[in-house]
């Protein structure tokens, strides 16, 4: 399975630090964000990874290189504007990337081995997509919550307060979700492709893993690089 790692954000919540870097070359426990998840990819037994990049995109491409020091072997492409995480994989694919792929965000640290869990449960469900889910961080801004029925999604956008799954970015993509891409308004999101294909039948998976770690404010780098200092 090739992956998409998604690196081409502004971090406008993380400004005025990523005026200067971008958030995938951050550090969370003293190390780049995307470093961190190229290893995890190549745990999981994944090799081919096409990096859609934007902003301040040579250190992204900088940090990755070919891949080799991870173990992968990357390739880049480069998302013009602010034009959505479906784009994002829609040019993937446009590059050369084969459905199904992975698809994950390029500034989240996940728990070691919960990539390669994610990968097994969709290879072995026969499911059009699946999407990872978790309880930490729990729903609330920017995360809504998911409906499942078992590991079934039923939808993407549950407005019950007592639902306690968020999803996570990261993203199993098949083909009849990959049909379905960018047919919403920009900028253009996988939410809708994948809630689209569950509108019309298909069968779309939950992953639980673990809790997931990212840089959403300047203070968070403060927090994941020196925990002593948190206040109590």
């Amino acid at each position: 399975m090739d992956a998409v790692v998604m690196a081409a954000g502004e971090g406008t919540r993380l400004r005025p630090i990523t005026e200067q870097w971008p958030k995938p070359v951050l550090p969370i426990d003293g190390r780049p964000v995307l470093a961190v998840l190229l290893r995890e990819l190549a745990a999981a037994g994944l090799r081919r990874v096409w990096l859609v990049t934007g902003h301040l995109a040579e250190q992204v491409e900088g940090l990755a290189g070919d891949g080799s020091a991870f173990g992968l072997d990357v390739s880049f492409v480069r998302q013009p504007g602010v034009l959505g995480s479906a784009d994002a994989v829609r040019r993937a694919l446009g590059a050369g990337a084969t459905a199904p792929v992975l698809v994950t965000a390029a500034d989240t640290v996940y728990r070691p081995g919960d990539v390669g869990l994610f990968v097994s449960e969709f290879d072995r469900s026969g499911a059009v997509g699946a999407v990872a889910v978790r309880t930490d961080p729990p729903p609330g801004p920017g995360r809504q919550a998911v409906r499942r029925n078992g590991a079934r999604i039923e939808t993407l956008r549950d407005d019950d307060p007592k639902n306690p799954w968020s999803a996570a970015p990261l993203w199993a993509v098949g083909s009849a979700v990959a049909e379905r891409l960018c047919l919403d308004d920009p900028p253009y999101e996988l939410e809708n492709a994948f809630q689209s294909a569950i509108d019309a039948g298909a069968t779309v998976i939950s992953v639980e893993i673990g809790k997931t770690r990212d840089l959403t404010y300047p203070v968070d780098l403060v927090d994941e690089n020196f925990p002593y200092l948190r206040s109590t």
